[in-house]
C-alpha cells in the first residue's frame, strides 16, 4: 500500500519544517516541504496529499503576533483550498507556531460552522520571557484525536513565547466536554501542573498544551514532538541510560514523540 504523502508547510521564518518532514518520514509517510508561495501559484496540489503540517518558528518573524500574518495570507490567497482539504478524510497537525496560525484561522477548536471563526487565543506567557524547556504532558484518554490513539503522557520540550492559551468561559466548557482538551501540562507525578510554573511554562487555562477539532483529525500544541524522535534528544537521557542498564532493560532508540507521527501514517492503512 502507498505511503500517505504529507505536505510540510514553509515560508519565512519557519524553522522546524526539516524537523518535521523527517519525523513524519521516519514515521512511514511520503513527506515533502513546499513554500507557501508555490502552493499559492498551484493550489492544486493540495489534493495531492492526506496530510497537511504547519511546523514551528517564527513565521514573517510574529511581528505582528505570532502566526497572524501567515494566517492572514493564507486567508487571503489559500484559504478556499484549505477548507476543501479538510473536508476530505485528511489530517492536519499544526506544531507551536502552527498551533498560532491554525488558531487565527479558526481551524481549531472549529466548534461553530462553517470553519474560520475565531474562538481561541494563545497570548503572551504569564512569565512574559519566552520558555524553551522539557515538560510533561497528560493526554485525554477520552479524546478522539488520531494524532494521539494508545499515549498516555509524553516528555517533549516547549520554545514559544506566547503559549498562554486563553478562551472565553463557554468555550473552555464545551473544549471540555466535547473532549476536544487532547493535552494538558502535568506534573512529574502525573497531577495536573495547575497553572504553576514550571510544570504549566505559560500560564494556559486548565493547563492546556494541545486542542483537537470535532472530528479528531485535526490537532494544534504548542510542544514539540519533533524534537523528541530519538530517545538521546531528551534531557535526562544519560541519568534513563544507567536505569535501563542497571535494570538489565533495553536502551530504546526512539523518542516519545515520534508516536504523534507515526499514529498519523497508521490512520491511513
Amino acid at each position: 500500500m502507498a505511503k500517505p504523502k504529507a505536505l510540510i508547510l514553509t515560508g519565512y521564518g519557519i524553522n522546524c519544517d526539516e524537523e518535521t518532514r523527517f519525523s513524519f518520514d521516519l514515521a512511514g509517510a511520503d513527506a515533502k516541504i513546499i513554500h507557501i508561495n508555490d502552493i499559492i501559484d498551484n493550489k492544486y496540489i493540495l489534493q495531492q496529499y492526506q496530510i497537511f503540517a504547519f511546523p514551528g518558528g517564527f513565521s514573517y518573524g510574529d511581528d505582528t503576533g505570532s502566526g497572524k500574518a501567515l494566517a492572514n495570507k493564507i486567508k487571503n490567497n489559500l484559504i478556499e483550498e484549505i477548507l476543501t482539504f479538510l473536508e476530505r478524510d485528511t489530517l492536519m497537525i499544526g506544531i507551536c507556531n502552527g498551533f498560532q496560525v491554525m488558531v487565527n484561522l479558526g481551524i481549531v477548536p472549529a466548534l461553530t460552522q462553517p470553519i474560520g471563526n475565531v474562538e481561541v487565543s494563545l497570548e503572551h506567557n504569564t512569565t512574559f520571557r519566552f520558555q524553551c524547556r522539557w515538560i510533561d504532558l497528560g493526554i485525554n484518554p477520552d479524546s478522539n484525536c488520531v494524532f494521539t490513539k494508545g499515549i498516555e503522557k509524553l516528555h517533549i520540550p516547549v520554545a514559544h513565547g506566547e503559549g498562554n492559551f486563553i478562551a472565553p468561559q463557554n468555550i473552555i466548557d464545551l473544549l471540555h466536554k466535547n473532549n476536544q482538551i487532547v493535552m494538558q501540562y502535568i506534573k512529574p507525578d502525573g497531577t495536573l501542573a495547575g497553572g504553576q510554573f514550571p510544570f504549566n511554562p505559560n500560564g494556559s487555562m486548565l493547563d492546556i498544551a494541545a486542542i483537537c477539532d470535532t472530528t479528531g483529525r485535526i490537532m494544534g500544541m504548542m510542544p514539540h514532538p519533533e524534537r523528541h524522535i530519538f530517545f538521546t534528544q531528551r534531557d535526562d537521557w544519560t541519568l534513563l541510560r544507567e536505569e535501563y542498564k542497571r535494570n538489565k532493560k533495553e536502551i530504546p532508540e526512539y523518542g516519545e514523540g515520534l508516536q504523534i507521527f507515526k499514529n498519523a501514517v497508521k490512520y491511513f492503512f
